[in-house]
C-alpha cells in the first residue's frame, strides 16, 4: 500500500460507517470490514446494493470523520470493481464484532443469524472491494 498522511489500517479498524455508491447512481451507508487490503461488506439478495453489484460491480466507497470539536478530518475514498464471493462465519463474526462488541449473545437476533443461519439458503454473501485506487486526506485543522 503507498505512503498516506495518516495510518489508513487504524483508521479504517475503527467502526465507522462506509457510503456506498453504485450505478444508478446510489449511495447508501454500510458497515464494513478492511481485512487484507479490501474492504467486506456483508450483502444478500435481500438488500439493493446486492442487485447493483450485480448488474455493474464498479463502484465508489467513502469512510469519514468531521469532529468540529477537534478539528479531526480525515477521509479514504476507494474506487474499483467489486466482487461477490462466499460468506465465511469468522470473517463475519470480525466484522459484526467490532460494531456489536464481542459478547455476541448481547447482539440484536438479525445479526446473530447471519452468523448461525445456513449461508446458501439465506443467500448471504461478501461484496468485496480491492481498491485499484485509494486516496486518503487528512483536512484535519486547529479549534
Amino acid at each position: 500500500m503507498a505512503e498516506h498522511a495518516f495510518d489508513v489500517t487504524a483508521f479504517l479498524a475503527q467502526p465507522l460507517t462506509a457510503r456506498v455508491a453504485t450505478n444508478g447512481p446510489t449511495v447508501r451507508p454500510t458497515w464494513f470490514l478492511w481485512e487484507d487490503e479490501a474492504f467486506w461488506i456483508l450483502s444478500g439478495p435481500w438488500g439493493r446494493l446486492h442487485d447493483r453489484v450485480r448488474a455493474d460491480p464498479a463502484i465508489a466507497l467513502v469512510v469519514d470523520v468531521c469532529d468540529v470539536s477537534t478539528g479531526l478530518v480525515r477521509q479514504v475514498i476507494a474506487r474499483g470493481r467489486a466482487e461477490i464471493l462466499p460468506f465465511d462465519v469468522a470473517r463475519g463474526h470480525r466484522k459484526l464484532s467490532r460494531y456489536l462488541g464481542a459478547d455476541e449473545r448481547t447482539w440484536d437476533d438479525r445479526f446473530r443469524r447471519y452468523l448461525h443461519d445456513d449461508p446458501a439458503e439465506r443467500g448471504t454473501v461478501w461484496l468485496r472491494l480491492r481498491p485499484s485506487s485509494l486516496r486518503t486526506q487528512d483536512l484535519s485543522y486547529s479549534v
